[in-house]
Parts: structure tokens; C-alpha cells; sequence
């Protein structure tokens, strides 16, 4: 049976020949055939040249492209890619950390996937689709994981794609089937519900900049602004903080964080769970913290938003360096991809002028290595950081 077929208008063949993995509708003259969403078709030049197999999409990226070296997309084809993506951690030395067991198995385009994401949990797999193309044959991939996935004690494979695919249901595919499960970074143990909980669990691509607060909280008090279930707050604490306040608006995330805590430092005064506006309860505190920290979700889910995104960043930016100590450290993060570095930099700078405060920049603050971002497609460094000192 013949594949559809998408064929560029003439012109619109540059970002492709580029290798970027996502075909725009604009760029696309005619379809050839009757695709359905999540089909896989063939992308042509205007002359009729194969140019690239892909996911079909109803959506303003047309279709997200699998490859550009051969149109047979078929399970070994899927194999190949999987056993690349955990060749690619066994390198970096993922499945043998002793304080640390969860991490990015697989990160969509930086692993050549686009459309799918992989977690791993301690032997629980979460698979998480951001195409429909990814999420229909989630029964195959799911098999060719716990293949390959059983040398490394397996135990569970979980479907997390309710959030970002209409119509998907969260569930176990494979294996046991836990309410909790829990899992260490660095030494913390941390409870996860994956029924529950943002994004596949847990916001693992903190992992690395969560180390650097522990290095840097020994004796602060820190405050830890849209802390979720408190993986910041764990860190600052396990480093010796003389007090830390996690804030989220999220009752059931606080309460996860204070379980969190107990877990690994039992009854612990020198915690305290907030469950708050952080924008209204930046109004509210005193002038005694000196280290904060701002992981916010997305203010901006697209460029169409990016203005109104950039102004939530900014207000919380210069409320928390309103009320920092001076000298004070102040860890601050834009997760929206449709902000850019240069974006996120001028939004701190004007945050910094409002607030008539000294700022410098100590570092800036990637997602962890376990997030591998093609050269072919620089969107997918979606996590902006900065480390800055505050006077």
C-alpha cells in the first residue's frame, strides 16, 4: 500500500535539508493521499524526492520527522533507536549510580524519537507521548522496552500521556502495578505517584541543579517557590540549610513534599510546607531569606503567549529580588520553550532594574545531561537557569 506523501512547496525544502526534525504546515504545497493523524508518510521535495519519513499530525508541525536516511519505519527500526538511547546512559553511566536511580531514558528529538519520552523510575518505565503517531503504537514500544529492559530489573512500564495526548488514559502497560513507588536522587528518597504527579512523576531534569543547592544551602534559609513535591527543598535540607519553606499552590503536592521530608529527616522543624499563590505569598514574606529559588511551570506555551509569559516571569523575578537578603543567591528557571535564552536573560535584567537591586550572574543552568538536544534541533533545550547574586 502506498504511503502518503507530503510535498514541500518549492522554497520551503531549507529547514529539512537542515535536518530539523519538524515540518510546518506553510511549508507543505499539497498531501498526497489521505493521511489520518499518527500516520507515518513520506516527505517530498516539490520535484517529488524523498526527503523523510514521519509522524502525520492534524497541527500547525505537520509532521515530526523520524528520518531522514530510510523510509522503512518499522519496529526494528524502533529497536535500534531505543538501544541507542540506553547505550547512550549506560555510557554516561546512569544505570550505575549508587545515590541516584531515576533519569531521562529517552528525550524525543535529542534521542532522534521526537514525540516520545521516557523515564526511568528505579525499574518503573514511564512512557510519555507527545505525538499521536508515538502514543498508537505505545504496545509495541512498550514490548521492545521490557526486551530490553529486563537486564536492569524491570518491573513496571507505565503509560503517563493523558496530559499531552486527547483521549489517552494513564495507566500500567506492563508489569506490577504500584500506587507509589519511591526512588533517590542523591541520597533522598522520594516518594512518586505517577497517577498523579506533574509531567511523567517527578521533574527530573532538575536533578543536577538540585546538587548544586545542596552544595550551596549549608546554613541558608532558603525558600523554595513552586516547590512541587520538594526536590529542591530535600536537597537544600540534605545540605545542611538552617531552614527551608516550600510554597506551591498545590495541596496534594505539599502534602507529598511534607512526606517527602519525613521520610528522609523524620520529624523535621527545620521544614515548613506551604500550600499558596507564590506570586500573592512573595507579598507576604520578610526579608530573611537568602537563597530562593523559582521553578515555575510554563507561563508561555507558545509564541503566541510569550509576551504574557515573559511578564509572570518578570513579576515573580523582581518580587523575590525585592525581599532577598543582600548577597543573597537566587536560582531562577524558565521552563517554556518558546522562550529563549536571550528572552529569559532581558526578562531577569528587567526584573532586576525594577527592582533597583546589584545582580550578577554565578552560573547558568541547563537540564541535566541525561537530556540530550540535537544540534539539528536547538528548540529542544527547553530548561533555561540562572544562578545569580542578588545586592
Amino acid at each position: 500500500m502506498k504511503r502518503p506523501r507530503l510535498i514541500l512547496a518549492p522554497g520551503k525544502e531549507k529547514a529539512v535539508m537542515r535536518r530539523h526534525p519538524w515540518i510546518f504546515s506553510g511549508a507543505v504545497a499539497r498531501i498526497d493521499g489521505d493521511p489520518v493523524e499518527g500516520d507515518v508518510v513520506d516527505v517530498c521535495l516539490s520535484d517529488g524526492r524523498w526527503i523523510a519519513s514521519g509522524h502525520y499530525q492534524h497541527d500547525t508541525i505537520i509532521c515530526k520527522v523520524l528520518s531522514f536516511e530510510t523510509d522503512c519505519i518499522d519496529a526494528d527500526f524502533f529497536r535500534q533507536r531505543l538501544e541507542s538511547a540506553i547505550a547512550y546512559r549506560r555510557r554516561l553511566g546512569f544505570f550505575d549510580m549508587r545515590d541516584t536511580n531515576v533519569f531521562r531514558l529517552v528525550h524525543a528529538e535529542g534521542d532522534l524519537l521526537p514525540g516520545l519520552v521516557c523515564d526511568w523510575y528505579n525499574g518503573v518505565l514511564v512512557m510519555q507521548a507527545h505525538s499521536q503517531g508515538m502514543h498508537r503504537i505505545f504496545p509495541m514500544l512498550a514490548e521492545i522496552a521490557s526486551e530490553l529492559l529486563l537486564p536492569y530489573a524491570l518491573v513496571s512500564i507505565f503509560d503517563k500521556s493523558s496530559a499531552t495526548i486527547s483521549g489517552a488514559d494513564d495507566g500500567y502497560i506492563w508489569g506490577v502495578e504500584p500506587d507509589e513507588w519511591e526512588v533517590v536522587e542523591h541520597d533522598n528518597k522520594i516518594m512518586v505517584n505517577f497517577y498523579e504527579g506533574q509531567k511523567t512523576g517527578f521533574f527530573i531534569d532538575q536533578r543536577e541543579n538540585r546538587e548544586l543547592v545542596s552544595h550551596l544551602s549549608n546554613g541558608c534559609r532558603v525558600l523554595n517557590c513552586f516547590g512541587y513535591t520538594g526536590g529542591f527543598s530535600l536537597a537544600a535540607l540534605r545540605g545542611g540549610a538552617e531552614y527551608v519553606e516550600t510554597v506551591d499552590i498545590s495541596k496534594k503536592a505539599i502534602e507529598l513534599c511534607n512526606r517527602n521530608v519525613d521520610l528522609n529527616f523524620g520529624h523535621c522543624p527545620r521544614h515548613k510546607g506551604v500550600v499558596a499563590d507564590v506570586l500573592k505569598y512573595l507579598d507576604t514574606v520578610d526579608n530573611s531569606f537568602d537563597f530562593i529559588i523559582l521553578d515555575p511551570p510554563a507561563f508561555a506555551k507558545n509564541h503566541k503567549s510569550l509576551q504574557q509569559g515573559l511578564k509572570g516571569y518578570r513579576n515573580i523575578n523582581q518580587k523575590a529580588m525585592e525581599r532577598i537578603v543582600d548577597h543573597g543567591l537566587l536560582m531562577t528557571f524558565s521552563c517554556s520553550q518558546a522562550v529563549s535564552r536571550d528572552d529569559f536573560q532581558t526578562m531577569v535584567f528587567t526584573a532586576a532594574a525594577n527592582a533597583h537591586r546589584n545582580v550578577r550572574i554565578v552560573r547558568r543552568l541547563p537540564h541535566a545531561m541525561d537530556h540530550p538536544v540535537s544540534i539539528y534541533h536547538p528548540e529542544g533545550e527547553y530548561l533555561k537557569g540562572l544562578l545569580l547574586e542578588v545586592e
